[in-house]
């Protein structure tokens, strides 16, 4: 199972009264590996705006190319390029999250799911519900009729006068 962490865009104060924005907006991000990060990190992090982690990674993987090219230095070179490749799958969605929360945005909820439409259903289940103003509250007040005869409990169940 994962964990979603849940993001809502900067700005929205009462998710109720915007329901609709809110659900357009709000971000579900997956803690876990990710492939397309592993297998692209550079063009990973371009996606998703991380302009410093693009910096370091292409200095890093310039770096272990550099080395891979010296003589007795190709296992210390593929090793660094494959903990960049690493790295950016482990840890790219909480630099992901971590630039979100910079830019002001919430952390709503921390869902565990099998997938993201039951991780969306499972958190938007949980929103306040607006009031109906239509209910009418004339007929609330409707007297509980009791049509059992027989006094006392029913199949040894205890009474309803509190009694066992």
């Amino acid at each position: 199972m994962a964990s979603y962490l849940i993001l809502s865009p900067p700005g929205v104060s009462n998710r109720s009264e915007v329901a609709d924005r809110y659900r357009d907006d709000t971000r579900f991000i997956r803690d876990g590996f990710s492939w397309t990060a592993f297998l692209f990190p550079t063009l990973w992090m371009l996606f998703h705006r991380l302009w410093l982690h693009v910096v370091a990674a292409i200095l890093l993987q310039g770096i272990a190319l550099e080395l891979m090219r010296q003589p007795g230095f190709f296992a210390a070179g593929a090793a660094l390029l494959l903990g960049v490749h690493a790295l950016a799958a482990l840890e790219g969605r909480h630099a992901a999250s971590d630039r979100l929360i910079s830019r002001g945005w919430k952390v709503e909820n921390l869902v565990s799911a099998h997938d993201l439409a039951t991780a969306e259903e499972i958190h938007f289940s949980q929103l306040e519900q607006a009031p109906n103003p239509n209910i009418h509250s004339k007929n609330w007040d409707i007297p509980a009729t009791n049509t059992n005869t027989r006094p006392g409990p029913s199949f040894g169940l205890p009474g309803y006068d509190g009694g066992r």
